[in-house]
C-alpha cells in the first residue's frame, strides 16, 4: 500500500521491478511508464525488468516519492532457506575456534560453453606456477593456491551432479561459477544451472567465456543474465560478471580474485582443531587397494588412523593421498583427499564423521541403516495435499515448485497465476520455470529442494518418471490453468483432496484378431509385461496414438474365463464398445489409485 509523505504519494519499490508492476504501484498506465522510460533513453517492453534507480527516476518524473521496498519476511526467508552443510557442521563450535577456510567452488553452465576448458586452464596455471607440484590423477576435486589463498574446485559433470548431492542432503559447494559463452548467451542449461544454484542459496559469480570470439556480445549477455535475476555489479546489482577466455588464458586472475572477494563476504569458516567431518565426493573399488573414497573435509582435521563413518560404510583411515597422489598424514578443512580403509563403498553426497572406536562407528552405521530405510519412502515424498499439514506440524512456510509448460505463451500466464497465490503464511516459491517436457534434471532439482513438479500441456519422459518414483517427487500435470491454480490454492489452505493416480499393470501385444459369434471381435494377445486384470481398464495404443480407452469386457486363457493373465502367457481380450483391433496394437491395462 502506498504511503503519503507531505501530501505526495510514496511508493516502495524493490531492487528490480517489471514495467508492468511499476505501473501498477503508481496506479498508472504501462504505456505512460514506457513513454517516460523512452524519454530517459531506456527502451523496455511491459514485461522487462528495470533496476531501482531507473524506476525511481521514472516515478519521480511522474510525481511520486520512492522508497526502497523492505521484504516483510526477510527474517523468515533466512530461516526457511537451505542451510549449507558447512554451517550445520560448525553450529556447535565456539566462535573463537573458527577460522576462515578455503572456499569450495563448482563450475556450472550450458554444454559447450567452456566449463571443462576453464577448469583445465585454472588447474594448469596453478601447475605452471609450481604451487601444487602437478596433478597426476583425477580425484573428483582439487585445490589450488593463488597469492597465498587456497581455493578448492569440484571436478563434477555439471548441475545434475550438484543437484544429486543436494538430494542426498549434502551441500558441498560454497560458491558457483556460472560459465556463459559471450557469443552464445543464456541457454536452457544456463537457466537450469541458475535455478540449482539459487535453490541451494549459493553465491554466483558469472564467467563470460569465449571473449576472444568475433561474435562476443558481453552487454547482451549481461542483460540476459539480469533477466534471470543476476544483475551485474556494474549496474548496481550484486553479481560479479568477469570476462574470461579459456583459449587465450585471459581473465583467470580476475576470476580467482572474485572468488576470494565472495569468500570474504560470505565468511566461510571451520574449526581445524575439531574432529574431521565432511562429505563424500565419489567412491570406487580399486582391485589392488580396496575401497577408495574421495572426501572433502568441511570441518576439523582428518588424521591417518581416525575411525570414520560415511553413510553405510565405516573403517579406520589406513592411508590418505592428496590430488598429486602423495601420501599425507593430515587433511585440514576444505581439503580434498582420497582415503583407504572403508569396508564398503559409500555414495556421493554421504556425510562422514569421525568416531573414537570401531565399535561406536559400527553402531552408528546400524543406526544410519535404520534411518535410511525409514526415510526412504518419506524423506522426499511430498505432494500438494501434504502442504498444509506440513505447515501445521513442521512449520514449513514455502511451497517450492518446478514449472514446465509447452510454449512460452503458456508459461508466462502459468507463472503469473502461481506467483499471486499464497495463504495462511505459506509462500509459493518458483525454483525454476521453462518450456519443454519434464526431464530428469527437473526431478533432481525438485528432489534436492523438496519441490513439486508442475507440468502444463507437457509430458514427463520415462526416465523422469522413474527417477521421480525413486526420489519420491510428485509430478502434477494439467491441461487447464484454472484447475492448476485451484489445486495449488486448495493445497495452501488444506482443502485439496487426494488425487487419483494411474498405475500401469501390464501390456499385451495384439498378434491376431478373432470374430466370436454374439460377442464380436476379440484380440488374441501375448502378455509382454506385468498382468492383465479383468476388473481393470485398458487403452488401445496404435503407435503413439490412443485409439480407445475403456473397460475390459472379457478375458480368456485357453477358452477359460479368467480374472488375471500374467507375463509370458497368451490370452483373448475383449473391450466394451471397441472392436477395431489391429495386429500390432498394444493393450495397456491400468487402474487408478488414490494418493
Amino acid at each position: 500500500m502506498n504511503d503519503s509523505i507531505n501530501g505526495t504519494t510514496s511508493i516502495p519499490i524493490p531492487e528490480v521491478v517489471t514495467v508492468r508492476d511499476l505501473a501498477d504501484l503508481m496506479e498508472a498506465s504501462p504505456i505512460a511508464v514506457i513513454k517516460q522510460l523512452m524519454a530517459n533513453g531506456v527502451i523496455a517492453n511491459i514485461n522487462q525488468q528495470i533496476d531501482y534507480e531507473t524506476a525511481a527516476i521514472v516515478a519521480a518524473e511522474m510525481g511520486h516519492v520512492v522508497t526502497p521496498a523492505v521484504a516483510e519476511d526477510d527474517a523468515s526467508d533466512d530461516a526457511i532457506s537451505d542451510v549449507p552443510a558447512w554451517r550445520k557442521l560448525i553450529e556447535e563450535e565456539a566462535a573463537g575456534d573458527l577460522v576462515v577456510r578455503p572456499p569450495v567452488v563448482a563450475i556450472l553452465g550450458h554444454v559447450d560453453h567452456g566449463k571443462t576448458s576453464l577448469l583445465d586452464v585454472i588447474r594448469s596455471t596453478d601447475i605452471a606456477e609450481g604451487e601444487s607440484g602437478g596433478i597426476t590423477q583425477h580425484i573428483g576435486a582439487y585445490q589450488i593456491e593463488r597469492e597465498g589463498r587456497r581455493i578448492s574446485f569440484l571436478d563434477t559433470p555439471g548441475h545434475e551432479a550438484f543437484a544429486a548431492m543436494r538430494a542426498r542432503g549434502a551441500q558441498v559447494t560454497d560458491i558457483v561459477i556460472l560459465v556463459v559463452a559471450a557469443d552464445d548467451g543464456v541457454m536452457p542449461q544456463t537457466r537450469e544451472a541458475i535455478a540449482h544454484a539459487q535453490a541451494a542459496g549459493v553465491p554466483i559469480v558469472d564467467a563470460l567465456n569465449k571473449m576472444e570470439r568475433a561474435g562476443a556480445n558481453p552487454e547482451l549477455v549481461k542483460q540476459q543474465l539480469a533477466d534471470e535475476g543476476l544483475i551485474t555489479d556494474e549496474w548496481d546489482g550484486d553479481t560479479m560478471v568477469i570476462p574470461v577466455s579459456a583459449t587465450e588464458m585471459s581473465g583467470i586472475d580476475d576470476l580467482l580474485e572474485a572468488i576470494v572477494l565472495v569468500t570474504d563476504e560470505t565468511m566461510i569458516q571451520a574449526n581445524p582443531a575439531a574432529s574431521g567431518a565432511g562429505t563424500v565426493i565419489e567412491a570406487r573399488i580399486d582391485k589392488s587397494r580396496g575401497v577408495i573414497a574421495t572426501i572433502l573435509v568441511q570441518n576439523g582435521t582428518l588424521v591417518t588412523g581416525d575411525v570414520i563413518v560415511a553413510g553405510p560404510a565405516f573403517g579406520r583411515v589406513r592411508a590418505m593421498f592428496d590430488q598429486d597422489g602423495t601420501s599425507i598424514q593430515e587433511a585440514p578443512p576444505s581439503f580434498p583427499v582420497e582415503v583407504m580403509g572403508l569396508d564398503s563403498v559409500p555414495a556421493a553426497g554421504d556425510m562422514f564423521g569421525s568416531f573414537e572406536t570401531l565399535k561406536s562407528a559400527r553402531k552408528q552405521v546400524d543406526e544410519n541403516r535404520v534411518v535410511r530405510e525409514a526415510s526412504k519412502h518419506s524423506q522426499n515424498s511430498f505432494d500438494l495435499q501434504d502442504v498444509f499439514a506440513r505447515f501445521e506440524s513442521d512449520g514449513v512456510q514455502e511451497l517450492n515448485l518446478v514449472v514446465k509448460a509447452d510454449v512460452q505463451g503458456s508459461l508466462e500466464p502459468v507463472i503469473s497465476s502461481l506467483e499471486r497465490l499464497g495463504g495462511d503464511g505459506i509462500k509459493v516459491r518458483l525454483l525454476h520455470s521453462q518450456t519443454g517436457d519434464i526431464s530428469e534434471s527437473d526431478v533432481l532439482l525438485a528432489a534436492a529442494s523438496g519441490a513439486i513438479v508442475i507440468g502444463f500441456n507437457v509430458r514427463a519422459d520415462s526416465a523422469a518418471r522413474s527417477l521421480a518414483s525413486v526420489e519420491g517427487v510428485s509430478i502434477r500435470q494439467y491441461e487447464v490453468i484454472y484447475r492448476m491454480v485451484e489445486d495449488v490454492e486448495k493445497a495452501l489452505t488444506g482443502l485439496l483432496e487426494p488425487e487419483l493416480h494411474e498405475k500401469i499393470l501390464g501390456e499385451a501385444e495384439v498378434r491376431a484378431v478373432f470374430k466370436i459369434s454374439k460377442i464380436g471381435l476379440i484380440a488374441g494377445c501375448y502378455m509382454r509385461d506385468g498382468d492383465f486384470q479383468r476388473k481393470a481398464r485398458a487403452r488401445v495404443l496404435r503407435g503413439d496414438d490412443v485409439v480407445h480407452d475403456g473397460a475390459v469386457s472379457s478375458l480368456k486363457h485357453e477358452k477359460e474365463d479368467v480374472n488375471q493373465v500374467r507375463k509370458g502367457f497368451e490370452c483373448g481380450i475383449g473391450l466394451k464398445g471397441f472392436h477395431d483391433f489391429k495386429v500390432g496394437d498394444t493393450l495397456q491395462c491400468y487402474i487408478s489409485e488414490e494418493e
